[in-house]
């Protein structure tokens, strides 16, 4: 299966607006944004836990990260709440679960083999400091290494965010919204952009609270 499996290629994705699909586990569902695989693939999705719903153990030989949107998602190492920002690294095993059910935005098999990094944050209790010389624009920082920095950002109403993206970028909507090349971003509103891009977004009325990747897809061709 492919889904916007061209890395050198502006992909986009409006998770909010579109069906879900069943999984191979009952009272999981998803809404896949990009994949390169069949049920061990690659890929980014957002996924839906129905209460009291689960995943059987298994390891992540790719490693998993995912950021929790709703409810609490649960597993061996405890609860998560939402704004839970978790990596676990190629090798890692665990057996998740929802018992009032949840909804999370995951990326699997994405990681260097040889990371080890586990990150647990909690980000919605953190506060954004000042993005230097960018007016309106907070950052809290989820993680940074050689290879990529993943942050979530938050954008005052009207803002105007520019930024060069050498190792292309990705980009969810939390809450609020933007536009980006005459496109609308809502909540669950996902953006790629391919190494060598440059996002020019303007945040909504609201302003947007935005989780970031970028550097992670430099060295990736079409799939």
């Amino acid at each position: 299966m492919k889904i916007n499996a061209d890395f050198t290629q502006r992909a986009s994705a409006h998770a909010a607006t579109t069906p879900w699909a069943a999984s191979p586990m009952a009272g999981v569902e998803r809404r896949m944004l990009d994949r390169v695989g069949e049920e061990v693939a690659r890929a980014t999705t957002i996924v839906r836990f129905a209460p009291n719903s689960s995943f059987s153990a298994h390891t992540h030989g790719g490693g998993e990260e995912y950021l929790v949107l709703e409810g609490v998602f649960q597993d061996e190492d405890g609860d998560f709440p939402v704004g839970s920002y978790v990596r676990n690294p190629p090798t890692s095993r665990h057996t998740p679960s929802a018992a009032e059910g949840c909804t999370i935005f995951v990326k699997l098999c994405q990681f260097d083999p040889d990371d080890r990094c586990a990150v647990r944050i909690e980000s919605a209790a953190q506060t954004p400091a000042p993005a230097e010389g960018r007016r309106g624009v907070g950052v809290i920082p989820l993680h940074r290494d050689a290879r990529e920095d993943v942050r979530i950002e938050t954008w005052a109403p009207g803002a105007r965010v520019a930024l060069d993206a050498p190792g292309g970028l990705e980009a969810l909507t939390i809450s609020g919204g933007f536009s980006e090349s005459g496109e609308a971003f809502a909540a669950q509103s996902w953006l790629r952009l391919p190494p060598g891009g440059r996002l020019d977004a303007v945040a909504g009325p609201e302003g947007a609270r935005v989780w970031i990747k970028t550097g992670h897809l430099k060295d990736l061709a079409a799939a």
